[in-house]
């Protein structure tokens, strides 16, 4: 048997790509990053099983798109590592940086087929420019500029990371231990995306589709006395507010459905459930704001937001316009791009009969365009 893990090193912050998506969810016509990087893979060899390796905020949101294995990553690489490792039963393991988004199938299949035990097999590039180290020049021609996806025997590589110290890739630390590194030719096309700048050499990459994405929420919250009312994030002059787990705005929480929703990613009890003691009396406003920044991170750009209050009581002319503006704030948009409406329900059924409130809630979402970029063409 000599079947091969797939384990893609997603987890990393991104420090140094400075736009408002993290790089693994750049999206190239309908697919981020890492989806793409993954089906790719899948095209070139068949592997028993495939591992991603994410941060925990990721993970459930990346778990939408396709049944792989998700791993939450570590503090560092070689950590993130070890955690995809734990459940590898395959002899062989095959390692790659979802960052590395343009593969070379010719590569890859160099890599694989030059695989043997206690080895790890690395695709490599010759040094070109003249190289010092530190202040003396140095032979280029024993130098080799080491890239993924790199072949490691399973076992092999488990061992060598158990070490205390940090490596920077699987050959580093399996060469540590005295395993032999088999080196076959790499790709140039085989580029790591760590800059804006880079994105010009990543001709593998598609501007994102311009579908617009729409999603709807509502939500019903009954009155309970004593308590203030928040609407929008505006305080309400009632003597009732809404019996709930949280400050209980029960338009935030519709909107929130309604942007979690456009972008496929559940609802709000997924991510901010009533049975959590962390969000008990919590400030709707902030939950909305995490969200926001929730859909900034995965490539997600607000178009606009339509809210429908249902309401008996109270009368909500007066606030409209500060619920708009109010809103507006919170989800960086301009106020003209979201619009409040309140009706009453002719004193029918429970709302009529001033037990409590409903809101219906539109949102609409597009990918973010990175191609239009000024770093990108330069």
């Amino acid at each position: 048997m000599d079947g091969i893990t797939l384990i893609l090193l997603g987890a990393g912050s991104a420090s140094r790509f400075s736009l408002p998506p993290k790089k693994q969810w750049l999206w190239t016509g309908e697919q981020p990053l890492w989806l793409k990087v993954t089906n790719d893979f899948q095209k070139i060899y068949n592997f028993e099983k495939t591992v991603i390796v994410s941060s925990k905020s990721d993970i459930h949101s990346m778990s939408n798109f396709a049944e792989y294995n998700f791993v939450e990553g570590g503090n560092s690489r070689q950590q993130s590592l070890k955690n995809a490792l734990k459940d590898v039963t395959t002899p062989y393991v095959l390692v790659s940086d979802i960052a590395r988004c343009c593969l070379d199938s010719s590569m890859i299949e160099r890599v694989i087929s030059a695989k043997k035990k206690r080895t790890c097999v690395v695709p490599t590039l010759k040094a070109v420019d003249t190289l010092y180290f530190e202040n003396n020049p140095i032979d280029r021609e024993a130098t080799k500029i080491i890239q993924t996806p790199q072949l490691s025997c399973t076992e092999t590589l488990r061992e060598a990371l158990n070490s205390k110290q940090e490596f920077t890739d699987d050959s580093s630390a399996v060469a540590s231990m005295g395993g032999d590194i088999i080196f076959v030719e790499g790709s140039v096309k085989a580029h790591k995306l760590t800059t804006v700048e880079d994105l010009s050499k990543m001709t593998c990459l598609q501007a994102p589709s311009q579908r617009t994405l729409t999603g709807f929420g509502i939500d019903i919250h009954p009155f309970e006395e004593g308590k203030q009312m928040l609407l929008c994030g505006i305080e309400i002059d009632s003597p009732f507010g809404f019996k709930a787990h949280s400050d209980g705005d029960v338009a935030i929480h519709a909107l929130i459905d309604a942007l979690l929703g456009a972008a496929g990613l559940g609802d709000i009890g997924e991510f901010y459930p009533d049975t959590s003691d962390k969000y008990k009396g919590a400030d709707s406003r902030e939950l909305l704001a995490d969200t926001v920044t929730r859909l900034k991170d995965l490539g997600y750009v607000i178009s606009n937001v339509d809210l429908a209050i249902i309401a008996q009581t109270p009368r909500l002319l007066n606030y409209k316009k500060a619920m708009r503006f109010k809103l507006a704030g919170l989800l960086n948009l301009t106020p003209n791009l979201v619009n409040i409406k309140a009706t009453t329900a002719e004193k029918l059924g429970w709302i009529g009969r001033k037990e409590g409130v409903a809101v219906q809630a539109v949102a609409t979402l597009y990918y973010y365009d990175w191609t239009k970029n000024e770093n990108y063409h330069n």
